[in-house]
């Protein structure tokens, strides 16, 4: 689903990202993790051009998303992003949020995104939330609004990231289960998390980053168990500590 391929990335003389190749095959639930700074973010970043490369090659579903006949917004709506913050539109209920896209980028009949829409809050756990206004719901019924409303495009791909860092604990439970839920269902899905417990029971494969490398990649119980890297058992040591 998701090729990289020698991918580089800088910002003026600090590089961001080095030699990434790697692969998400589709229906695999990637978990990207390492110590802040790594290029976690940065890397997910690239695969809807929310960042651009400077060198290499990334390929979405066959194709060359840096490639001159692609067109971005129909890229992006084949991508849906979950970001920390939300990023929901505040004078929009979250049932218009979520009707917004299909609307104006597939030119959906209004009747039916309504239908769909209140099909993914329903999943979500949040059907009864669907007249609300984003500053009258929690953090956590925030970004499950955020989820379902990345899901309103049907994208093949999930991107995630870090989709628990701006909640309050007790929150972050909530929109783990519902990320769960996608992973059962066979969404293919990359997540940038330091939320090892969803690593360990959800990831088919954890990718461990540092200084913009993917030094490790492992099945989770492999990662947990038994890192290879000497950093990646530094970065553990230090979790569980």
């Amino acid at each position: 689903m998701i090729q990289f391929t020698d991918v580089q990335k800088w910002y003026g003389a600090y590089q961001a990202l080095a030699d990434v190749t790697a692969q998400v095959k589709q229906g695999e639930v990637v978990v990207v993790c390492g110590p802040s700074g790594s290029g976690k973010s940065t890397l997910i970043r690239t695969v809807n051009r929310l960042e651009p490369i400077q060198q290499g090659k990334i390929e979405v579903n066959g194709q060359d998303i840096y490639g001159s006949k692609i067109h971005l917004d129909t890229l992006r709506s084949h991508i849906g992003f979950v970001f920390q913050q939300f990023n929901l539109f505040p004078h929009l209920s979250a049932l218009e949020n979520l009707m917004l896209a299909p609307l104006q980028l597939k030119r959906a009949r209004r009747p039916q995104a309504r239908e769909r829409a209140m099909q993914l809050l329903d999943r979500v756990g949040l059907s009864h939330k669907a007249d609300a206004y984003p500053a009258q719901l929690s953090g956590g019924q925030q970004q499950r609004v955020a989820i379902a409303r990345a899901l309103a495009m049907n994208p093949p791909v999930m991107l995630f990231d870090e989709p628990t860092s701006a909640l309050d604990p007790e929150m972050v439970g909530e929109v783990l289960q519902v990320m769960k839920g996608l992973a059962k269902d066979g969404m293919t899905m990359v997540c940038v998390t330091h939320e090892m417990g969803f690593a360990r029971e959800v990831a088919d494969t954890v990718w461990f980053m540092d200084a913009g490398r993917i030094v490790e990649v492992a099945g989770p119980e492999a990662f947990f168990n038994r890192p290879g890297s000497g950093r990646a058992k530094r970065f553990l040591a230090e979790i569980r500590r």
